[in-house]
């Protein structure tokens, strides 16, 4: 068993800050890493140590691996945690942080190449009777081939690039006309965004729902999962929204999803934590999608509702310490919500809205969590992904959680550039929402740019209608001071006129 003493964070932002908070708590020092557009970031003035290691662009700066093997030498660093993005998945960098006698926070490389492959991992969790959606065995790039086993599955179906994520490589096919095309697309995307053109065929699931299951492991083959969280409400195939439990889940199916996330974590021997993703369909079906060998994003709303902090959870388990508790142990208690706060225009496409953070005022009170890397006056870089922050709410059950994320949103004060906070309210007040019915389909049956308009339209009638209120309040008051003025005026004359 290692006892780590210094962790370097070799990532940025807000995760960089929620890891260094979680590690000085343990008594453990903690080295930042940050580019050039990072000088004065939160989580540099947070660290104990803080070093420079590039120019902007993460190529030249989070995702240099010499160079972050290099500041762990000269800074006698015992462990790295790589939060999640950037090398956080990278096999190889995990290779080499072992291969310099360093401890990497998160799983073996072999268990990230085997789930790192969409169709490894097929292979991996097909031998324990884990649920896979109908579709290829192996990637494929004879058209012919590939058409003919798209006609055996049915349409509509889907191809995806084998090394993919984040919706690239990703191609939905309607019908067999519209096949040759759009294969050709997904293999074309796939090598240019990973530099891997491999893809597979799966059945395309309809108003899939996408549910996620939180699980630890540790290097005595221990594994549990912390209960499921629900993650459909997205764009562009990249989550806005999470919630935890799902409102749709009964005991039964939660047991069954949560086995099933515990086997694919079995079959790579995984050690950490980890994240099983499934689809769900209508009937509550549910197929493994994939595994994110990580911390996640959405990690806080499973915080909330187990009382665990999963960093900690990861470093312990990184020194070679058990898991302190069993899965009959586990209960929810609560609900929680998170939505992402992203400096992106909702009502333009979503495209990113990059600048000064002229007003920023976080959200407060009970039940009420921001993590974030910003503060007033900052400046959002480019050259990183656009979140903001990630608001979280609790409380005792999902409508209240809802209604006290509302409270929440109305409370954030952002300036200077556009945010995803009012989008994020329309779909909290939608009915699909709080009904628990949407699907991973929410946004493109639902929302139009125009919703918006009309709600920043709707809050300048009531704001102009409250000014108004109070001109005439004002006036009605000028007038009666005048009114008594004027009287004084004249008792003043008559009295004196007496005197006279």
């Amino acid at each position: 068993m290692s006892s780590i003493k210094k962790i370097l964070v070799a990532n940025r932002g807000e995760i960089a800050l929620r890891i260094i908070r979680s590690a000085q708590e343990m008594g453990i020092s903690t080295v930042a890493v940050f580019s050039e557009a990072d000088r004065n970031a939160l989580h540099v003035r947070q660290a104990d140590e803080a070093v420079l290691i590039g120019p902007p662009p993460s190529a030249q700066s989070y995702l240099q691996i010499d160079k972050i093997i290099e500041v762990c030498k000269k800074l006698n660093v015992d462990a790295i945690h790589p939060g999640y993005g950037f090398l956080s998945e990278n096999a190889a960098f995990a290779q080499r942080v072992k291969e310099e006698g360093l401890i990497f926070i998160g799983p073996s490389p072999e268990a990230i190449e085997t789930m790192g492959s969409k169709l490894a991992a097929k292979a991996a969790v097909a031998k324990f009777d884990v649920p896979l959606v109908p579709g290829t065995e192996k990637a494929i790039d004879d058209i012919p081939e590939a058409k003919k086993i798209a006609q055996e599955i049915g349409y509509p179906i889907l191809i995806k690039a084998s090394a993919g994520g984040g919706g690239k490589g990703m191609r939905i096919v309607e019908k067999e006309a519209d096949f040759e095309e759009q294969m050709d697309r997904a293999i074309s995307e796939a090598k240019s965004a990973f530099g891997d053109g491999a893809v597979f065929i799966e059945k395309f699931v309809t108003s899939p729902k996408h549910i996620e299951f939180q699980i630890l492991g540790d290097s005595h083959g221990n594994i549990v999962h912390l209960f499921e969280r629900e993650c459909s409400i997205q764009r562009r195939h990249q989550k806005v929204i999470e919630e935890a439990p799902s409102a749709i889940l009964t005991e039964e199916k939660r047991k069954e999803m949560g086995e099933a996330a515990v086997n694919v974590a079995k079959s790579c021997n995984y050690t950490g934590a980890g994240t099983v993703e499934f689809i769900v369909d209508d009937k509550l079906n549910f197929y493994f999608l994939e595994m994110n060998t990580r911390l996640q994003v959405e990690h806080p709303v499973t915080e909330q509702i187990t009382g665990l902090d999963l960093v900690k959870e990861q470093i312990k388990i990184a020194e070679g310490q058990a898991l302190s508790f069993k899965q009959e142990d586990l209960s929810i208690n609560g609900h929680a919500v998170e939505v992402r706060v992203y400096a992106e225009d909702p009502k333009n496409n979503f495209l990113p809205d990059i600048g000064r953070l002229n007003i920023y005022k976080r959200p407060q009170g009970p039940g009420v969590r921001v993590d974030d890397g910003f503060e007033e006056g900052m400046q959002v870089p480019i050259y990183y992904d656009p979140m903001i922050a990630k608001l979280i709410t609790f409380d005792e059950d999902r409508d209240k959680a809802i209604q006290r994320m509302i409270r929440a949103i109305d409370e954030y004060e952002i300036s200077g550039i556009e945010t995803t906070l009012q989008f994020c309210k329309y779909v909290l007040k939608h009915d699909e929402f709080t009904s628990g019915k949407f699907d991973t389909k929410f946004v493109d049956q639902h929302f139009t740019p125009d919703v918006l308009t009309a709600h920043t339209d709707e809050k300048a009638e009531q704001i102009a209608a409250v000014f108004a209120t109070v001109l005439i309040e004002q006036n009605k008051k000028s007038n009666q001071q005048e009114h008594v003025s004027t009287s004084a005026t004249k008792s003043k004359w008559k009295s004196r006129a007496r005197n006279y």
